[in-house]
């Protein structure tokens, strides 16, 4: 017993050295600053892609293939000194099973990020404290990628990390920075974490579920049932939307999925889809250009 108990803390100590979970690339582009010096962005670039990507952020272990897909845009709007103004658009993707393609799970734009930042200034994650705006923000989306990406493979499944997110959005509130609190509007990273937990948009989770384990995980065997549990997570939302009419999620969701959705219904067997589309024109007008490519 005492050399399995010693194995295993082994192992569990070797997962804390090996179990980054993201591959994440970051990309900041300063061209809207109209600054010359050009040495701190790539230092702000090369500083958040290495936080992310060598930061163990579960007690998980991720194999090199398993690690989740994911890049992060931060466009500079105007810099000086160690004040940053900037927006940041988050992507991850997963792969589908069974084939060689990957799906976009989360596509999210925040346009309320400032934060103070000294070249060089090393970056770490404490949970229980707030360091810098920056490693906040950065610290949230990252724990939302995981919980979103977990949620497409059990139901509710990423509750834990997006538990993880909320207690980062409680802890950052004390900083007085805009993003945080529920008074910073229907866009903000309260808003998207409220939602998540909310019991009113447990749909979205589903729908996520049904969407990717249920339907485009099981395409290469059967792609007429793959095509009805998609569609079936639709009207999920279209549920979700009667009750709580443009919410934000409805937005995150059609926001990473429209394309693929056109490509999905408008190819592969035939079904009965024109319920689906007219859910989808109601619950997501802003891609009426899409849902009128589908023909049926």
């Amino acid at each position: 017993m005492r050399k399995f108990l010693v194995l295993g803390a082994l192992v569990l100590f070797g997962w804390s050295l090996n179990a980054q979970e993201l591959n994440c690339q970051v990309v900041v582009n300063a061209q809207q600053s109209s600054n010359s010096n050009l040495s701190v962005f790539k230092t702000l670039e090369k500083s958040v892609q290495e936080f992310i990507n060598q930061t163990t952020w579960t007690n998980k272990n991720f194999g090199q293939q398993e690690r989740i897909d994911c890049s992060m845009f931060i466009t500079v709007n105007k810099q000086e000194g160690t004040n940053f103004n900037a927006t940041i658009q988050v992507q991850s993707t997963r792969p589908v099973y069974g084939s060689s393609l990957e799906t976009t799970t989360f596509n999210f734009n925040d346009e309320q990020f400032n934060f103070i930042y000294t070249e060089y200034q090393p970056l770490a994650y404490d949970p229980n404290s707030f360091d810098s705006n920056l490693i906040s923000v950065i610290s949230f989306y990252v724990y939302t990628i995981l919980g979103l990406d977990a949620d497409t493979f059990e139901q509710e499944g990423g509750t834990m990390y997006h538990e993880e997110a909320k207690q980062i959005v409680n802890t950052a509130q004390q900083s007085n920075t805009a993003g945080w609190r529920a008074t910073d509007g229907n866009k903000s990273r309260f808003r998207l974490n409220a939602d998540l937990l909310a019991n009113a948009f447990t749909n979205y989770r589903t729908a996520m579920y049904t969407y990717h384990r249920q339907g485009l995980d099981l395409m290469h065997e059967d792609q007429e049932l793959a095509k009805q549990s998609i569609a079936s997570s639709i009207t999920l939302l279209k549920d979700m939307y009667n009750s709580r009419p443009n919410s934000l999620l409805n937005r995150v969701f059609f926001d990473a999925k429209s394309d693929e959705i056109e490509a999905i219904f408008s190819g592969g067997p035939s079904l009965s889809i024109k319920e689906t589309v007219n859910n989808l024109n109601r619950i997501a007008p802003f891609y009426k250009d899409n849902w009128r490519n589908i023909k049926f």
